[in-house]
């Protein structure tokens, strides 16, 4: 393919043929977002973190001996949430130059595969977090959730070269969706080895370790699919390059341009804004989730997986929908409406007795149906808006964008916890963020921004 080369370029077939094989990274990574990122690792990290600071503390028991960070005293309750909040600044940071990078590189998928098999192996190496070493646990949560966002960042920038204007809602929402029905499955069979540890001669920490030990090979193994496949696919510049400047130096020079060329796009920038409002909603409800219900809502470790298991499927069919949707609707119409569902979903989470499970499944059926699709359609929607060749630069602003305040909803959550002791309190904070980003959004001309970005205008907006 050559640097002028775009998706259109190409004959409907090989479009047809490399999207399919785009669409496994989504399948790769998700066993480590489903199973690690989502359930396992923030009760398991608290537990170990427990241990620590309070030994032989009894199960579902309160400690109130604080650990020590770099000579801070943190409730063992938050260090799970803040070292998400400290993952997602150190991305924020990192992910702005890894674009530049990705499009200066003349094989964009050696990036992907190399960020992708970074974080697999640290997503393995939590097997050995155990005991009381929540240390290692921190360092191998802010490793992997760096290298994750890095190689999202070359995955995303690639859906431009695969899919046309009309196509990229429909691509977009099948890569999310086939992404849950991947993560979905691996969650399963760890589901069953959790269920039936006993019998295969394990204790319940080593059943646990065990599944992170396979999210992380499931995302390495998974990862030579689009890695070997998409190799035709090779870095676009739409500016010249100054060879002299090398890849580092170039991008340093390119990244400060898309600053200063952001005021250029205002409506690319508004709808960065609103998705890092509402995004950032969605992610400390994914992050937080399994959380909530074991610490506030006393469900147990099968109950929690039994639910994200039904939101993987359900949200398999929900990412397939809002794709159908938007063909009629147009994206933005889509996500506007599943904010509204966000924040239903929330004022009810709120509100939920402790151990209903029933209805708890029942919050579980409406984030699946609106959790893939907003984030799909998002990711799709915004791809409209991107100058020409500026894929990777531009989706590093919306990962690191992402990044740059998705801490703040980890961060509220950790606070309040330590403050008032419970995470109750702290969930309804999460309504504003989905009313903003809602406002923002709905201010968003995306007719314009298209215009803005010199992108044929798709045949639905």
């Amino acid at each position: 393919m050559t640097e002028a080369t775009i998706a259109h370029d190409l004959p409907a077939d090989e479009r047809s043929r490399l999207q399919r094989r785009w669409y496994w990274y989504d399948w790769a990574n998700s066993a480590y977002v489903t199973t690690t990122a989502t359930v396992l690792i923030s009760p398991y990290l608290t537990a170990v973190a427990k241990e620590a600071a309070c030994p032989g503390l009894a199960e579902g028991a309160q400690c109130s001996t604080n650990l020590s960070v770099l000579g801070l005293p943190i409730s063992p309750g938050s260090l799970a949430p803040y070292t998400i909040t400290v993952a997602t600044i150190l991305s924020a940071i990192t992910l702005i130059f890894v674009g530049a990078i990705a499009d200066r590189s003349p094989r964009p998928t050696r990036l992907l595969g190399g960020f992708a098999w970074a974080g697999s192996i640290a997503a393995a190496s939590m097997f050995f977090v155990q005991g009381t070493n929540w240390q290692l646990g921190v360092l191998l949560i802010i490793i992997a959730n760096i290298c994750l966002g890095a190689s999202l960042v070359v995955y995303d920038s690639l859906l431009v070269r695969i899919a046309g204007p009309d196509e990229r809602d429909r691509v977009s929402s099948r890569g999310w969706a086939f992404g849950y029905l991947g993560g979905g499955i691996l969650l399963a069979l760890n589901l069953v080895l959790l269920s039936a540890y006993d019998s295969l001669g394990l204790t319940r920490g080593q059943a646990v370790r065990v599944s992170l030990l396979s999210a992380g090979v499931w995302w390495a193994v998974f990862t030579l699919i689009p890695y070997l496949g998409l190799r035709s696919l090779h870095g676009t510049r739409a500016k010249p390059v100054d060879v002299r400047a090398g890849v580092v130096g170039g991008s340093l020079r390119q990244l400060a341009d898309t600053f200063r060329e952001m005021r250029h796009y205002p409506n690319t920038l508004l709808f960065l804004v609103a998705y890092l409002f509402f995004n950032d909603g969605i992610q400390t409800v994914i992050s937080s989730a399994s959380l909530y219900g074991q610490e506030e809502l006393g469900f147990g470790e099968s109950q929690l997986i039994t639910t994200v298991l039904l939101v993987q499927f359900v949200a398999f069919g929900g990412a397939l929908l809002f794709g159908r949707l938007a063909a009629r609707l147009g994206a933005k119409r889509v996500i506007l409406g599943g904010l509204v569902l966000w924040t239903v979903v929330v004022i009810i989470a709120f509100f939920m007795p402790e151990q209903q499970f029933g209805l708890w499944l029942v919050l579980g059926v409406g984030i699946g149906i609106v959790l893939g699709g907003t984030q799909a359609l998002a990711r799709s929607l915004f791809s409209q808006l991107i100058p020409r060749g500026r894929e990777g630069e531009f989706f590093s602003l919306y990962q690191a964008m992402e990044r740059g305040t998705s801490w703040f909803g980890a961060l509220i959550f950790g606070l309040v916890y330590q403050l008032a002791g419970s995470y109750r309190l702290s969930i309804i904070a999460l309504v504003l963020f989905f009313v903003v980003g809602g406002v923002l959004l709905a201010r968003c001309d995306i007719r314009e921004g298209i215009r803005q970005a010199g992108n044929p205008m798709p045949s639905v907006v």
